[in-house]
């Protein structure tokens, strides 16, 4: 497998193999890979000659520098999981910070027409232009055909297709569904830092969103709110930080359930200072 720290020689290898009938598939990570991540290079091996994923902890999707110094760095391990997969299709990128940036760390600004607003950036300001320039610095490096990306980070999915309609980036944005641990918790890089105990209890969060979804059919929105709420205020290991239903393109929260539209149920959850967040398709 190869592995590439500069973009140069990256995309020196990318325009080397690229022809008329040659796809380029990407799939950016922030590492720590796990299955969840797995599933998306399998998903772009599937259909692509040349799959690269990225490597790269982005300093500016980040709002709590702890948080930053705490995410899970694991190179090493990292490349042995992809090489279960392939040893001659896959490509690793894996940067320094300047490599990517230059000398300057910063965002650019985006209008993603309201889609910021919500949910991750009410209590994340800047963080989706964090996401949406590191997605299409990346973009432009790797040049791909088809980008995967996994639908526990919803919003972010629906960011990233904004953000590359805007710049009319040519590439094919490619959500997957959410891959879980045996008791339905989200696969998540942040699941290493719970205990055996709060991995066992954080079942609690997708159990919750799939009784939404049934109660969805048949209760008002303001009694699922209500609901919810007391599940997890009845419980001291964890701490909601929101929870909202929302219609799917615009991403706003609703007041009630129109048959002509399509809805999400979202959540995010602490355990201590763990923050872990899920979704479900309530249509």
């Amino acid at each position: 497998m190869q592995l590439f720290k500069s973009k140069t020689g990256l995309i020196a290898h990318v325009n080397k193999q690229k022809q008329a009938d040659f796809s380029v598939g990407f799939v950016p990570t922030m590492g720590a890979l796990h299955e969840g991540h797995l599933s998306l290079v399998k998903a772009a091996l599937a259909t692509n000659n040349c799959v690269v994923v990225s490597i790269f902890v982005n300093p500016t999707q980040f709002n709590n520098p702890d948080d930053l110094n705490k995410y899970p760095r694991t190179l090493d391990k990292d490349i042995q999981l992809l090489e279960t997969l392939s040893k001659q299709s896959i490509v690793v990128y894996a940067p320094e910070i300047k490599d990517v940036y230059g000398p300057k760390i910063a965002s650019d600004c985006f209008d993603f027409e309201g889609l910021e607003l919500e949910m991750e950036g009410r209590s994340r300001p800047g963080h989706f232009d964090g996401v949406g320039t590191i997605v299409k610095r990346l973009f432009e490096i790797v040049n791909p055909d088809n980008a995967y990306f996994g639908e526990k980070d919803f919003q972010q999915l629906q960011i990233i297709k904004k953000m590359v309609a805007i710049t009319k980036l040519p590439v094919n944005i490619i959500g997957c569904p959410i891959e879980r641990e045996p008791n339905g918790l989200a696969m998540s890089s942040r699941n290493t830092r719970l205990t055996p105990l709060e991995q066992h209890e954080s079942a609690l969060i997708y159990k919750t969103l799939k009784l939404v979804n049934q109660k969805f059919k048949k209760e008002s929105v303001q009694a699922i709110y209500r609901w919810v709420d007391t599940q997890f205020s009845a419980n001291p290991l964890f701490e909601l930080e929101y929870f909202q239903i929302s219609e799917i393109e615009t991403l706003t929260t609703i007041e009630q359930n129109n048959s002509n539209k399509t809805y999400r149920a979202f959540i995010a959850v602490f355990v201590r200072d763990v923050r872990l967040i899920d979704n479900i398709d309530l249509n």
